[in-house]
């Protein structure tokens, strides 16, 4: 049976190989554009104009932002409108984050930018904190509550409501390429990622017959259609169940290990952070099996993987934040910060620190292969694998629930709030998990990264425009002023 399913899945690779070439050969310019100077300036400086905006709050109001998280992660929330707790749908926007993007992201943007792409990863972190908190707190603000389903928000609604019914091309436009950057960034990208941990567990074990490896492609992927489809049935309620066991449980085993490394290796943290230094603004030569990366490969890499991972100004966090039970827009923006704060300057340096440190930034691996090695290094092999795959499979599985709750809302949005909509988002998201499992890694980033870029915009020219608004927010909020939310909300 294996044997016949490998033979059809080959013929069918041979006869659409020149098609998916050509359909890949074309992102790859519309990818060059679109991930070109403009967009990183776009990026980077949105967040750099909301962080003096907001006076900085994710800087002198540091303090206040772990208060208002970790320190109320029990805490159930306000009586407000709202359909779970802000930490759950912290955790459903996190699951949605925390993932493959710290995993397999970071250690795509080492292998291609160098070490350097660290340094812009992490800036990118930096200012992303006020572009994620100014998302949330407009998310909120103009949330809606959907007919007979969830709270609303995010980018379409602060669109449309905050900018005026003129601008609904804008909100289409986002929700469009939010419904189909999902099946990249939130679906294939994730499952292909696992199905490759799996695979070198396999591999590394000799669990089974070498001609057999590639049948647990399949069997991964199957496994998580069938996960995926108990859980989005239940919609964001049971999303967020889910994500609140799994995100922290995975984040703690992962950070875990990876501080074990760290110890390990702390002799060698000073060589490795001049390295990411001089790497970030200067050519990184060829070493073993690396081929060397120039200045601007650092920062595209850099930047680009971390938006991957944090998500802070593509729009989609907000969608899941905006479901909290919270009295004040600016409060559950406090935990957009923490998200980005947790997601980018804690776990994506701890996983480039395995990965500098053990010296395996230069041995040829990409992606996930990459940070396995990494761990492989000081530990067993078998059980490095088997601790970041495990790592992958909870996070993937949570970025997918996350996302096809992304996906569908912006359905939702497009064609008419309902349930048949979103059922039927879901029952075709399901499929391009099976797809994820069995494609291309290379091929599934780019087209990933390209369907980031596109759903971005018209997100950031919002956030621009309505940054008035969040600082106006954030003054009553720090003032103790209550809150009032625009006419026609459906916020008590």
């Amino acid at each position: 049976m294996i044997d016949t399913l490998l033979e059809w899945y080959g013929a069918l690779g041979a006869s659409l190989g020149p098609i998916v070439d050509a359909l890949l050969a074309a992102n790859k310019q519309i990818n060059e554009q679109v991930w070109g100077p403009p967009m990183l300036i776009l990026l980077v400086g949105t967040g750099v104009f909301l962080t003096l905006r907001a006076r900085g709050i994710q800087f002198w109001k540091f303090g206040l932002m772990c208060r208002e998280t970790m320190g109320k992660i029990v805490h159930r929330g306000p009586r407000a409108e709202g359909d779970v707790t802000p930490f759950q749908a912290m955790t459903v926007a996190m699951g949605g984050t925390v993932g493959v993007g710290n995993i397999a992201g970071v250690a795509t943007a080492i292998a291609a930018g160098g070490p350097g792409a660290v340094f812009w990863m992490l800036v990118s972190g930096l200012v992303g904190m006020a572009t994620k908190y100014a998302e949330v707190v407009l998310g909120v603000h103009y949330r809606t509550r959907e007919a007979g389903g969830p709270m609303m928000g995010g980018p379409m609604t602060y669109i449309t409501r905050g900018l005026g019914r003129r601008w609904k091309p804008l909100a289409i436009v986002f929700c469009l390429f939010g419904a189909l950057a999902g099946l990249g960034i939130g679906n294939m990208t994730q499952a292909n990622a696992v199905a490759d941990g799996v695979q070198r567990v396999l591999q590394i074990s000799d669990i089974t017959d070498p001609a057999h490896v590639e049948a647990a492609r399949w069997v991964t992927g199957g496994l998580l259609l069938v996960a995926v489809g108990l859980v989005t049935i239940g919609g964001i309620k049971r999303i967020a169940n889910v994500a609140m066991f799994c995100v922290p449980f995975m984040c703690s085993v992962y950070m875990l290990a990876a501080v074990a490394v760290i110890v390990m290796y702390a002799g060698q943290i000073p060589s490795a952070v001049g390295l990411v230094f001089r790497s970030a603004f200067t050519p990184t030569a060829a070493a073993g099996g690396f081929a060397g990366a120039t200045v601007m490969w650092a920062i595209r890499f850099g930047i680009a993987r971390g938006v991957f991972s944090n998500e802070a100004g593509l729009g989609s966090a907000p969608i899941a934040h905006a479901t909290a039970r919270t009295d004040h827009p600016a409060r559950q923006g406090l935990w957009g910060i923490f998200e980005v704060f947790f997601d980018t300057l804690i776990m994506c340096s701890a996983t480039a620190l395995v990965i500098l440190l053990t010296g395996t930034w230069s041995s040829g691996e990409k992606g996930a292969n990459l940070t396995i090695t990494a761990f492989s290094t000081p530990f067993n092999s078998t059980a490095a694998c088997v601790v970041v795959t495990l790592c992958m499979i909870l996070t993937a599985y949570d970025t997918i629930l996350a996302w096809c709750f992304y996906g569908e809302t912006c359905c939702a949005f497009i064609f008419g709030h309902g349930r048949v909509v979103r059922m039927t988002y879901r029952a075709l998201w399901l499929p391009f998990i099976l797809i994820g499992a069995l494609g291309n890694l290379e091929a599934i980033w780019d087209v990933a990264d390209t369907l980031n870029g596109l759903m971005a915009l018209p997100n950031l020219v919002a956030l621009i425009a309505l940054s008035g608004v969040v600082w106006k927010l954030t003054r009553g909020f720090l003032a103790g002023r209550p809150y009032t939310p625009p006419d026609g909300g459906a916020q008590g």
